[in-house]
């Protein structure tokens, strides 16, 4: 056992849990079947995600947030756990995965990774750092990538402004917090349908908290539109 795993098998220190909400349909990707699903490069794009997340030695257990009638999962894969609570909206499927990992052991002061099903371009090394970054932080982070394009305000189909790009980011998945910390940022928007959080920092941020930015890779972009299916084949077939 190396160095790096070894705090994580001691008793009273934190664990690190995987949780990916996959309970979504993915209409913008314009897929007969939910976009996590979708065949790429030989099976379903959830399953690639999936093995890069279990091939991360620190993560103790990966939750799979699923919504209540999905029929997809005819038996659980070795090694995740799956949860039919997903919600409405990516924030009350997160929301109520915290609790499944609560019911299965996990404490408030562990790590929980929250990842996109459809960023299935994450590698094990790209967590790691993630991990190794924010294990010490006193909040928590996540991967971003520095805004590389001109960034442009519009006004009724046009231009109205350049906007400075320097201290912009891309936000991406994992993004890794406490348990406790997180569920209560999630709590407080709760009562009002999660308004205005679209990830699990800004809960975070408009908790008062101020996440932590981990460098992350263009590669692990989000398999949003039709087009971004072939170019994660083309990618993932490039891979040894």
């Amino acid at each position: 056992m190396s160095d790096a795993e070894a705090p994580l098998t001691r008793p009273g220190t934190p664990l690190c849990h995987a949780l990916l909400p996959c309970a979504g349909t993915g209409s913008r990707a314009g897929t007969d079947i939910p976009k996590q699903y979708q065949p790429i490069a030989g099976q379903p794009m959830v399953m690639h995600t999936l093995d890069a997340l279990r091939s991360v030695v620190r993560l103790d257990r990966c939750l799979v947030v699923i919504a209540p009638d999905d029929v997809f999962w005819s038996s659980q894969p070795v090694g995740i756990t799956l949860a039919r609570c997903g919600g409405a909206t990516r924030a009350e499927s997160v929301f109520n995965g915290l609790q499944a990992l609560r019911d299965h052991g996990a404490h408030e002061h562990d790590w929980v990774l929250v990842h996109d099903a459809a960023r299935c371009l994450v590698t094990p090394a790209q967590v790691d750092a993630l991990i190794d970054a924010c294990w010490s932080d006193a909040v928590g982070g996540l991967l971003a990538l520095p805004l590389p394009d001109t960034l442009k305000a519009e006004t009724s189909g046009r231009v109205a402004a350049t906007v400075d790009r320097s201290d912009k980011w891309l936000a991406q998945t994992p993004q890794m917090f406490r348990l406790g910390a997180l569920h209560a940022a999630l709590a407080l928007t709760a009562g009002r349908g999660f308004a205005g959080v679209t990830d699990e920092a800004s809960a975070m941020e408009m908790a008062g908290h101020a996440p932590r930015l981990v460098r992350g890779s263009a590669q692990n972009f989000k398999v949003t539109y039709p087009e971004d299916f072939a170019l994660a084949e083309a990618v993932l077939r490039s891979r040894p």
